[in-house]
Order: C-alpha cells, then structure tokens, then sequence
C-alpha cells in the first residue's frame, strides 16, 4: 500500500488549559462530534453528539440514564473526533477527562442552547432530564491539510 497522499499527523500539545487558536476557530462552527467513553468491560462505547465551546473546554449534554453519561460518571477520560464536512479528510482529535457540570433546569438551558446553534428546535427537549459535561481538553491533534 503507497503512502502517497497520507499525512501523518501532527501533534499540538496543548498547554492546560488553552487550545491552539487554529484548533478553536475549527471548533467554533456547529459540527457533530463522535466521543469514545469507556465500558465498564474495558470496551469503548462511541456516541454522536453536539458541543459548544466553553471557553478553552467543551460543554456536552445527554440524558443521564444514556450509556456514556454514566461511563463518564465512572471513568471521566473522553476521547473527541471532530470532522470537517467540507473535507472529511481534515479533522481534529481531542483527548481529556469530563467533569459533571450541571444537570436539572441548568442543564435543560444547556440542551436548548445547543439546539439553537444547530438549528434544532430547543421545545423538543422540554421536559427531559438531562445532564450537563464539561471536557477539559488535555492532548489536541489535526490531521490533514
């Protein structure tokens, strides 16, 4: 198999806690994120989700009772993907540790501003508990152009 057109990536650390300016601005639109949790079996467990940035971490939101709510709950490390649309072969990977930021009205506020910067309609979430994560980003990495 040619290496021809593979890029290695490339490593930026991050200083604790502020992520490299181009690493933001590619953060800033609303794209979907895939997280890795770990299972209580070792195994990971990926969902999609939507984020919003939080100063230099990441705000994500769930249902409590779902499975990678709970993974954090038990073992915060979190591993992020997040793809450019535009061109898939660029994207961004984040690795971190989750900490429970709010859950209850708070975390219902969290879920309709999410809706709002993805242009879903924030009322389908009236009235679900939800549960409000904050990622510390410890490790960035860009990969493609």
């Amino acid at each position: 198999m040619s290496d021809a057109g593979y890029h290695q990536p490339m490593e930026i650390p991050a200083p604790s806690p502020v992520l490299p300016e181009a690493i933001r601005r590619f953060l800033e639109p609303p794209r979907f994120a895939t997280i890795s949790t770990i299972n209580p079996d070792g195994a990971p467990h990926q969902a999609v989700v939507w984020y919003a940035l939080d100063g230099d971490r990441l705000l994500i939101n769930s249902r409590p009772a779902r499975r990678w709510p709970q993974n954090l709950e038990r073992d915060p490390r979190i591993g992020i993907a997040i793809y450019d649309d535009a061109d898939p072969e660029h994207w961004i990977s984040l690795r971190g540790t989750a900490e429970r930021l709010r859950d209850g009205n708070a975390a219902s506020e969290d879920i309709a501003a999410l809706a709002r910067r993805y242009g879903s309609d924030p009322e389908k979430f009236l009235g679900i508990a939800r549960v409000t994560f904050r990622v510390r980003i410890e490790r960035t990495f860009e990969y493609g152009p």
